[in-house]
């Protein structure tokens, strides 16, 4: 009676939520791990010689079930935790990565998906068959599947403890982060606060029973940010800003730094069995990038500029600091609010000016809009729909035609039990393999939710956020590819940001701005002249940015690089890392170690965080197609995108789509203008 292993027969699909309890996953997901065990099995056994279809096409088509089930827990988990479903989720932990090492290692799956890439040129695949093929047979290489016996034993070992570590890792930042609490109870704690700051710090304390008049600042970023932004108590800022900072640093149960050490030396391990000298070659080995050497190229030629770009911005925030009677030195608590100060002043342009154009129902609104206007797509809410919590809203997906396309879950507020940051992921990909499945797709975001009966107001960088995000999505939800291995945002890490980013263009866009963003009290459009000044004011602090996240990406690729047996203390070593590349202590990083879940939950941005400037190069370049096109709509140049790059998933090698939708590669320049990093 196990709901996880029933068929799903609600509406499209979806899983019975309200049926499912924790207790359910161990029990479903060895039942699961069984049912797959015998799929491969079969195939392997298989008498006949192998082929595409009764190998590569029957492995795609095998695990649904399992796949099915770990993509809800993993979702929950992610979203919408509890004690009891974390316990499953350190319990379960190493019996799936074991289970992923015995398919990968399965020798007779693997001499036959051997076989057949032997002999790939003789079989007459298509080309997007010849592509699953080669990803399947490569990616069984890299988990081990050609070592030797004992070899192959102690990968398997390696796999089941970073698993283990992984999840340990990630439940520890979320214990941190639930546990933070700054409370302002006095008008001069909230100092400096504008209304709307206020007011979702004080939606914040009520959702957590706190007395009448308390506001609360937690460690979401859409509560942190504003905070440092505004606030005008510099002894609270310093507290907010070392809580921010500081999580998986504490002594204690939630001490991170031990177990990301323990990572760094299992990954070494792994990447020497592969015959690598450290993790950073072995990873970047399938990627775009290929090597450290175009990663640290790219790197290098951004930092020095956003170096320079830096500096200029601190002369400007140190002027403003000292024109309001502060004297020290500006510290990394302080950057924000007295950046917020020159921006203000140059540009006329604050965040409680323009927060009320940006309602969160409006915006959603917005991309819909381009969705439809890029791709002929229809989004119908469904509130008959089954979701896994109140927040979550369920949408229908119609094409051109009016049929159906996709589901999309949109999951936008930040709560306990829910992990920070923003992502996308999928409750079931597109495929035609055996039978024509449409897909699920999630978009989770943690914006701060407006009290009961006012709108939700997102920032602008809220805004590119709800896009990027939405870029993601319909990289899954206009998939078309046959085989469900192949389908939407399972690219290449370094190419899997660039539908993301290009979607956040259109909402900075003055036409689409003009047309969507509207106030929410008055209904009057966005003025021209304050989207003039948002458009003077985008470059600024722009250095500051990137300098944050190019330390993270160097130190990433730094402590991966490494040669010897066992890692370092984290800490010190990025440290020292920082220190050599003269990083400025006034600025900090987007994510420190011992809280980097891009690094250390789970590996698929390890040696990877460098993704998003190479797909930066590729979303500014592609803009641009549709800039010369002369319309940011263009219907020719919006088909040719949907083709060769959202609809073709990874069923064929990047460059080679990238170039089949831009007709060459892309050009750096594009980006460094953005950015402000060269002269327009």
């Amino acid at each position: 009676m196990n709901p996880l292993l029933q068929d799903w027969t609600g509406p499209a699909g979806l899983p019975p939520f309200a049926a499912i309890a924790p207790a359910h996953f161990m029990p479903a997901f060895e039942a699961a791990m069984a049912a797959h065990r015998q799929e491969v099995d079969a195939i392997a056994a298989n008498p006949a010689p192998p082929s595409f279809d009764n190998t590569v096409a029957a492995f795609d088509a095998s695990g649904r079930l399992l796949n099915r089930i770990e993509a809800l827990f993993y979702t929950l988990a992610a979203s919408a935790t509890n004690e009891a479903l974390q316990a499953v989720q350190r319990e379960v932990a190493a019996p799936m990565a074991a289970h992923a090492s015995w398919v990968a290692m399965h020798q007779g799956l693997f001499q036959r998906l051997d076989a057949l890439m032997q002999q790939r040129a003789q079989l007459g695949l298509a080309a997007d068959q010849q592509r699953l093929l080669e990803r399947l047979h490569l990616e069984a290489v890299r988990a081990g599947a050609k070592l030797a016996p004992a070899a192959r034993a102690r990968y398997a070992a390696i796999m089941q403890r970073l698993a283990e570590l992984n999840t340990q890792f990630a439940q520890n930042v979320l214990a941190d982060e639930a546990g933070y609490r700054l409370i302002l109870k006095s008008e001069a704690e909230l100092a400096g606060l504008p209304e709307f700051v206020r007011a979702v710090m004080k939606q914040a304390a009520v959702e957590r029973g706190l007395e009448e008049g308390a506001h609360l600042v937690t460690l979401s970023r859409s509560h942190v940010v504003p905070f440092l932004t505004f606030s005008a108590r510099r002894d609270l800022r310093q507290q907010a800003w070392a809580a921010w900072v500081s999580r998986g640093e504490h002594e204690g149960e939630t001490d991170n730094r031990a177990i990301a050490q323990e990572i760094l030396t299992l990954r070494n391990e792994q990447a020497r069995l592969h015959g690598y000298t450290n993790f950073a070659d072995y990873q970047l080995a399938d990627t775009m990038a290929q090597n450290q050497a175009a990663v640290q190229g790219l790197l290098k030629r951004v930092w020095d500029a956003a170096l320079n770009a830096t500096q200029l911005e601190r002369e400007a925030v140190q002027a403003a600091a000292l024109s309001h009677g502060f004297m020290d030195k500006v510290e990394a608590w302080d950057w924000r609010f007295y950046a917020e100060k020159v921006r203000q002043a140059r540009y006329a342009l604050d965040e409680a000016e323009l927060k009320p154009y940006f309602p969160l129902e409006a915006m959603v609104a917005a991309m819909f809009d381009c969705a439809q206007r890029l791709y002929g797509l229809r989004f119908e809410q469904r509130t008959d729909w089954p979701v896994y919590h109140p927040d979550v809203v369920a949408y229908e997906v119609f094409d051109q035609s009016g049929a159906h396309r996709a589901v999309f879950l949109h999951d936008n507020f930040a709560r306990v039990g829910k992990r920070s940051g923003a992502w996308m992921n999928a409750l079931r990909w597109a495929h035609r393999n055996g039978f024509a499945q449409s897909p699920v797709i999630l978009n989770n975001n943690n914006f701060a939710k407006g009290a009961p009966g006012e709108p939700t107001l997102l920032s602008l960088d809220d805004v590119r956020t709800l896009f990027h995000e939405f870029g993601h999505g319909l990289h899954g939800m206009l998939s078309e590819t046959r085989y469900e291995r192949l389908s939407g945002t399972q690219v290449l890490r370094d190419f899997v940001e660039l539908p993301s980013q290009l979607m956040e263009h259109w909402i900075a866009d003055p036409t689409v701005m003009q047309r969507h963003a509207k106030h929410y009290q008055t209904g009057a459009a966005i003025p021209h002249e304050l989207i003039e000044r948002i458009k003077a004011a985008e470059l600024f602090n722009q250095g500051y940015e990137t300098v944050r996240y190019t330390a993270s990406a160097l130190v990433d690729l730094a402590i991966h690089a490494l040669e010897e047996e066992e890692a370092p203390d984290i800490v010190a070593f990025e440290q020292q890392t920082l220190e050599r590349l003269g990083a400025p202590a006034d600025c900090g990083m987007n994510h420190r170690l011992p809280h980097f879940q891009h690094l250390f939950v789970g590996d698929s941005y390890a040696s990877g965080y460098y993704v998003y400037l190479w797909a930066e190069v590729l979303d500014c370049d592609a803009f641009e197609a549709f800039k010369e096109a002369g319309d940011i709509f263009d219907a020719a140049t919006a088909q040719r995108y949907r083709e060769q790059i959202l609809a073709a998933g990874n069923s064929q090698e990047p460059g080679a789509a990238y170039r089949a939708f831009r007709g060459r590669d892309a050009h750096i320049e594009p980006m460094l203008k953005g950015r402000g990093l060269i002269p327009v």
